[in-house]
């Protein structure tokens, strides 16, 4: 945990630790040479509309391949095509052998179809360049071809929509999709599916935007049959990786100091660099290049061969370290790029030590000895952090820890920009937290006593009606929980978001961030309830505007038990770390935090409701932040509450309908209870914001 009084005054906050239980079971190959994922993903290979999300490293492109491949020979689709969102990711799609393993057919792309290795840079000209061998493959008899999303776009724009028709279009990182009408490729797709002539496959570690946006329509959406591999299925299923920790490290002054206190370089690290006009910055990329590598130690040149610089350790270790930063050499940087796509030094750990980049080696990027991703400063969503993070999250022989750090600057009394610190600090917290769900097994919610659910152990004792009764599929480490008074989703779609979901709620929610100003920083002043309800309440009727009362209101109790019981098992383990009676072990450890926290009391909606979801976090960043910066940041927060807002009086008075029913009275205005309180409150000023726009109107009346 962290040390204020440390010297070098930056310390470490693990945030998330999880240990996986290494079965082996994410690596294991079936007859025909498909993993877990990939059988499962194969299982729907009829479907013309399919959405894959399953983290990184779970084998999305070898499962594509399998699918693709049958489309094409089985299906009667005449070609497929593969759109990445940079070159780079490419080499994901290269030939396979596939039927070593048993398969049927092998993977194989034509160089002058594989347009990501052709020359040039990542540029509007170079994308537009190629829609012409596009246009060629599409006249030509062969099956396969890779592009960018740029040149696909463009391809689209001049060639039409009825050129793809019968052919399969796989998006790779489907996450830079939007709905938004600005987003051409989101647009281009929503075309694509109107005109009901391709098959689509989309494929994703992280089913969510940066930017709050929603990656399809929901009339599209529900189109998609969607295949889910848990991050718990993936990490439980590996060979050596034991554990995984996530955290965000604070410091002041400048980066550059900060960094040597966390990089190790005995671990095989990538370096993410801010850009040039973040405030971490120092404004001169290649000097904080050069600071880095002089603080792992003293420069003795360049290899020839690949372009990495080669760095004398304190050790007495040679360090190969790759600069993706600069780039005044370009043929420089070409070596040190195909130097790390070499796929002849895949398997090599020593190939490389450190990799310092800008806006390179994140997304679709493998490296598979990677132990630490280190970010400087907040990069630009959670979309990115997620990705990030998957580059430490590869399994390989004798890599037995990884983890992701978030090095943060911390506001401090004389810095100016407060306000742009706490942001970063929010957004840190914020990934930080949706890690945490992301890891976290999926979780299965029924009302109470509807009875145990198939393939669900629930221990010893076995199902018991009216008792504390909670299961576990020990096979993907699913949780089911009963709770009192849960809302039941009444359409089959509202039973898949509460099913496959959540966890995308759960980002719009982090997202916000109101929520997590008032959550974290001014917690005496908001009542949960304006969270758990209010808040969480309106990000899903604008998220779902077409579903019905009912299932909007399921939905929003499923997201924030799913939130909740994760963070008050995570503060159970903690209290019972922190008081010497923690027992819980390895993978287990986040279900006996679960149990431990469902068996105190009964469970019922209105106590998950009554509890803030960042208690856990507030509790780490308490023991993390210097005191007088944490009353600071408090402070300004609290300083910027406002009166009721009309939307906000609006739904305070919806629920205080809700409470009537139940009880029979109107809450109660002086009522020791916050939350009625609250209700009340809101009661008046929407009584208030109708009176005034009724004399408004009758002002209108008698001027006209």
């Amino acid at each position: 945990m962290s040390n204020p009084s440390n010297p070098t005054n930056a310390y470490t906050v693990p945030s998330v630790s999880i240990a996986t239980a290494r079965t082996g079971a994410s690596s294991r190959a079936n007859a025909l040479g498909m993993r877990a994922m990939q059988e499962r993903a194969y299982a729907k290979r009829g479907e013309q509309y399919l959405l894959i999300k399953s983290p990184p490293a779970s084998g999305k492109s070898r499962a594509l391949m399998f699918i693709a491949l049958d489309k094409l020979h089985n299906q009667g689709l005449r070609q497929a095509i593969i759109v990445v969102p940079e070159r780079s990711i490419g080499s994901s799609f290269a030939d396979e052998p596939l039927s070593q393993y048993g398969f049927d057919w092998d993977w194989q792309v034509a160089p002058q179809w594989n347009l990501c290795n052709a020359p040039g840079v990542d540029d509007v000209r170079v994308a537009k360049s190629k829609v012409k061998a596009l246009d060629e493959f599409l006249a030509s008899t062969d099956r396969t071809l890779v592009c960018t999303h740029a040149t696909f776009r463009f391809a689209v724009d001049e060639l039409g929509l009825e050129a793809f028709d019968n052919r399969l279009i796989a998006i790779d990182e489907f996450h830079h999709v939007s709905s938004n009408s600005d987003n051409k490729l989101g647009t281009q797709l929503g075309a694509l599916i109107a005109r009901d002539k391709v098959h689509l496959v989309a494929m994703t570690g992280s089913y969510f935007r940066g930017d709050s946006e929603a990656v399809l329509a929901p009339a599209d959406e529900a189109r998609f049959e969607t295949v889910t591999y848990t991050y718990y299925e993936q990490l439980n299923g590996y060979q050596w990786l034991k554990s995984l920790d996530i955290g965000y490290f604070f410091y002041t002054h400048s980066y550059v100091d900060a960094v040597t206190k966390v990089l190790d370089p005995a671990l095989k690290t990538i370096v993410h660099i801010p850009n040039v006009n973040a405030r971490e910055s120092l404004k001169d990329k290649q000097r904080e290049v050069d600071e880095i590598m002089n603080g792992l130690g003293d420069w003795k040149g360049i290899d020839p061969a690949t372009g990495f610089h080669l760095i004398a350790a304190k050790d007495g270790r040679t360090l190969r370290v790759a600069d993706l930063v600069d780039d005044s050499d370009p043929a420089r940087r070409s070596r040190v790029l195909g130097a790390l796509k070499d796929p002849a030094q895949k398997n090599n750990r020593d190939n490389v030590d450190v990799i310092i980049a800008l806006g390179m080696a994140k997304e679709g990027f493998d490296w598979i000895w990677c132990e630490h991703a280190l970010t400087i400063g907040y990069r630009s969503s959670l979309t990115e952090i997620v990705q990030i993070i998957g580059r430490a999250t590869r399994d390989a022989e004798g890599k037995e820890r990884s983890r992701f750090t978030n090095l943060i600057a911390e506001p401090t009394a004389d810095q100016s920009a407060v306000a742009e610190a706490v942001n970063d600090m929010l957004k840190a917290i914020s990934a930080s937290l949706l890690m945490e769900q992301v890891l976290s097994p999926r979780y299965e919610f029924t009302p109470k006593n509807t009875g145990p659910r198939p393939g669900f152990d629930y221990g010893e004792d076995g199902y018991k009606l009216g008792g504390h009764n909670m299961g576990v599929n020990n096979d993907t480490g699913q949780i089911h929980v009963e709770i009192n008074g849960l809302v039941t989703p009444q359409s089959p779609e509202a039973t898949r978001i509460c099913k496959e979901d959540l966890n995308e709620v759960v980002t719009s929610f982090l997202q916000d961030k109101t929520v997590l100003e008032r959550g974290l920083f001014d917690k005496e002043n908001t009542l949960p309830e304006e969270l758990t309800q209010l808040r969480m309440g309106k990000i899903v009727r604008e998220r779902y505007p077409e579903l019905s009362g009912t299932d909007q209101e399921a939905i929003r109790q499923h997201a924030i038990a799913a939130m909740n019981i994760t963070q008050q098992a995570k503060l159970a383990l903690a209290q019972a770390d922190a008081n010497g009676s923690g027992t819980a072990q390895g993978s287990t450890a986040l279900l006996d935090g679960v149990r431990k926290f469902v068996n105190v009391r009964d469970l019922d909606i209105d106590l998950i409701d009554r509890i803030n979801p960042f208690d856990a976090a507030y509790a780490v960043l308490a023991k993390a932040m210097d005191e007088k910066s944490l009353r600071q940041v408090q402070a300004s927060i609290a300083a910027k509450k406002v009166s009721i807002a009309r939307d906000k009086a609006l739904e305070l008075a919806d629920r205080a309908r809700a409470f009537k029913k139940e009880r029979g009275r109107l809450p109660d205005i002086n009522s020791a209870d916050g939350w009625e309180k609250l209700m009340a409150e809101g009661v008046a000023a929407f009584a208030r914001y109708k009176a005034q726009e009724l004399a408004a109107q009758q002002s209108g009346v008698s001027h006209g």
